[in-house]
């Protein structure tokens, strides 16, 4: 062991400790038992650490949060970091204890503070871009149909204003067969709502959706999007009927008015006024001109007449078109200046003529001309009725072929009824076949708006977005209708032939097949297997059109023949077409699968001599 004066000479000069003091770390005392326990946190920089792992989790959950917009995570990803973050806690401040007392002579307070600072600058940062592309771009289950944004996602609801949905009134008769007139009644007071200009009433579909269904108010205003919910109830009996109904404020949930009226069955076109108007009142609506005789028009007093037509309607929407005609034709007979059953009629009869189950052509032009002559009578006993206008069109563009005056009237039409979806869509569809695809569209993405739940509302633009030749978003809504309803045949066979337009032949195939003995199927399936190398199944889908149709589809005959290349018999199916006034040469102007034929004469001599606008 060494002397005392040994350790003393050994120790550097004054000079050199002093230089040496000076670049070397502070040395900070161990903890003496006498110190204080927050001295020792303060010494151990726990504080500073705990701080930081607090900056390190609000800048990871902003991050987990932004991500799961992107990639779309459950909402379980988010709890599950939180949970995570929690019972990391003990173990942070832990950790922060012994790492401490080990590096206490490295790290310094400010250092930490900066490393803080820089870990809520960066969670900041991440929560100002997710709120961002959360506004930008609402998630995927929050654009879906009829789907509602997850809780914590879930922007304020703020529905247009002035807009409601009338909700199936219930019959409360004690009789099940009274259903069609509860029904009848609550479809025809929305449609004497939507006549309001300022009103945005939900089409009838989407309304109708509803019925029998456990779902709270406040739902069904969201998947619809609408600020006010009509509904109530109908009691019926031989000569009288009781109509209750009441308005609620979806937004708030408050009570806004409610009305019984007991009155006799003669009595109801009356009451569909009276509730119009009350709800008008209601919403603040300003009424301009004579509401009421807007409301009332073409409607009848003739409570017999009345009841037949809501027959007809029922029997129309089943699909049942023959007893619609029946039912109509009654209800002409009981009052015959009711303008809505001759509009009723006529667009029955040029829905059955152009249907494909009438394969002689003497009975399409009989069916025709019966619809021709019940639009005019329509137009003439109400000409500002907005049915009877789109009854005449209809027969326009598929019984005459007269595609400029039928491009005049379905303009007239939308005018008189800018907020009924079943003529936006109509219209919409037949500007788009006109090739006015900007003004078509709008129409059919407002008439979507309107019947969000309708699939037939998604499939006119679907269909209307094929012949505007945009495929992809073609396929997109045409999968919505199969969303809303699985075995709608005709968006199987338009989302094949957009797959077929976008050269996807394998798609093509598989949505056709899926329904494949729709006539649209087949027809898709007779390009796709040609294009495929399957000539025979081609060939198989080709007669199988025929045999089921003969010459009456013409048009699409030539369609396929233009498509496996043989251009001389398209050509001459396409003459045939002309000949028996097919309803398909509606398409020609705009159909891509005529395009190998565009630069033959004849084929532009059958163009000019359609007299497209």
């Amino acid at each position: 062991m060494g002397s005392p004066e040994a350790s003393v000479q050994n120790q550097d000069p004054p000079h050199e400790a002093q230089a040496h003091t000076v670049v070397a770390q502070p040395v900070i005392p161990d903890p003496q038992p006498s110190d204080s326990f927050w001295a020792r946190i303060r010494r151990h920089k726990v504080v500073e650490w705990t701080l930081a792992y607090a900056a390190f989790g609000y800048a990871t959950l902003h991050l987990v949060e932004m991500l799961r917009d992107a990639f779309e995570w459950p909402a379980l990803v988010p709890r599950l970091t939180v949970f995570g973050l929690v019972l990391g806690t003990p173990i942070a401040v832990t950790l922060a204890w012994y790492h401490g007392h080990r590096a206490r002579h490295r790290v310094s307070g400010r250092e930490l503070s900066i490393l803080i600072a820089l870990l809520l600058v960066a969670g900041s940062v991440l929560w100002l871009v997710s709120r961002h592309e959360r506004a930008a771009t609402p998630p995927v289950a929050a654009r879906a149909i009829g789907a509602a944004p997850p809780d914590h996602l879930e922007a304020k609801f703020s529905p247009p204003p002035h807009s409601l949905a009338v909700l199936p009134f219930v019959n409360i008769s004690g009789d099940k067969e009274q259903e069609y007139f509860s029904d009848g009644l609550t479809e025809e007071l929305l449609n004497s709502l939507a006549r309001i200009d300022e009103l945005r009433v939900a089409a009838r579909t989407s309304s109708f959706y509803f019925k029998g269904k456990d779902v709270d108010v406040g739902t069904i205003a969201r998947k619809l999007n609408v600020a006010a919910i009509l509904d109530g109830s109908v009691r019926r009996s031989e000569h009288t009927v009781r109509v209750t109904a009441q308005l609620n404020n979806a937004v708030t949930g408050f009570h806004l008015w409610s009305q019984t009226y007991d009155r006799d069955l003669g009595d109801v076109l009356q009451i569909q006024t009276e509730i119009a108007n009350a709800v008008a009142n209601a919403l603040k609506v300003t009424l301009l001109g004579d509401e009421a005789a807007k409301i009332e028009l073409g409607g009848t007093h003739n409570p017999a007449a009345f009841d037949a037509y809501l027959q007809g309607s029922k029997a129309f929407f089943s699909g049942n078109l023959q007893s619609a005609i029946a039912a109509y034709t009654e209800a002409i007979r009981l009052d015959p200046n009711y303008a809505l059953a001759f509009a009723g009629r006529s667009r029955t009869s040029s829905a059955y003529a152009g249907g494909a189950g009438i394969a002689s052509k003497t009975a399409v032009r009989e069916f025709f001309d019966k619809a021709q002559a019940d639009a005019r009578q329509a137009i003439k006993l109400a000409p500002e009725l907005a049915e009877g206008q789109v009854a005449l069109a209809f027969f326009l563009a598929f019984g005459a072929l007269d595609f400029t005056h039928a491009s005049e009237v379905y303009e007239r039409a939308m005018g008189l009824a800018p907020g009924n979806a079943a003529v936006l869509g109509e219209g919409g569809i037949f500007s788009v076949y006109m090739g006015r695809f900007d003004a078509g569209l709008v129409a059919a993405h407002r008439a979507v708006a309107l019947d969000p739940l309708n699939p037939r509302s998604h499939d006119r633009l679907g269909e209307a977005l094929y012949w505007a030749r945009r495929y992809e978003d073609a396929v997109a809504a045409l999968g919505e209708v199969i969303s809303l309803e699985s075995d709608f045949q005709r968006a199987y066979g338009y989302r094949g032939l957009a797959y077929y337009g976008l050269g996807d032949l394998q798609s093509a195939r598989s949505s056709c097949e899926a329904q494949a003995d729709y006539w649209l199927s087949e027809w898709c399936l007779a390009v796709a297997y040609e294009k495929l190398g399957r000539h025979a199944d081609a060939e198989t889908q080709l007669k199988r059109m025929q045999s089921a149709m003969g010459d009456t589809s013409a048009y699409q005959y030539a369609t396929i023949y233009a498509q496996w290349g043989n251009a001389a018999k398209a050509l001459e199916w396409l003459a045939t077409a002309m000949r028996m006034r097919d309803p398909g040469l509606l398409y020609v102007k705009n159909d891509p699968l005529l395009d190998p034929l565009r630069k033959e004469r004849r084929f532009q001599a059958i163009e000019r001599e359609l007299k497209f606008p």
